[in-house]
């Protein structure tokens, strides 16, 4: 990852973890849903990766939400 694209990284798993909170869902229980090592989750979540796009659909989908939504990022 480009350093330049950091707080981005940073900000998606944030929004990651909003929704995986809001819909009660550990960061294994939702790996497991989409098919990912629980480590996966955790990496994502303090933006040290990115998910590919199926791993994207995927997490909208149990997470029951918009793709857009995962790339609203707040104004800090």
């Amino acid at each position: 990852m480009k350093a330049e694209y950091e707080s981005r990284y940073i900000q998606f798993g944030l929004n990651v973890v909003y929704y995986r909170k809001k819909n009660r869902l550990s960061q294994s229980v939702l790996a497991e849903f989409i098919d990912v090592h629980p480590t996966y989750i955790s990496r994502i979540e303090r933006g040290l990766v990115g998910p590919s796009f199926d791993v994207l659909f995927k997490l909208c989908d149990v997470l029951r939400i918009e793709p857009k939504q995962l790339f609203d990022f707040r104004e800090d």
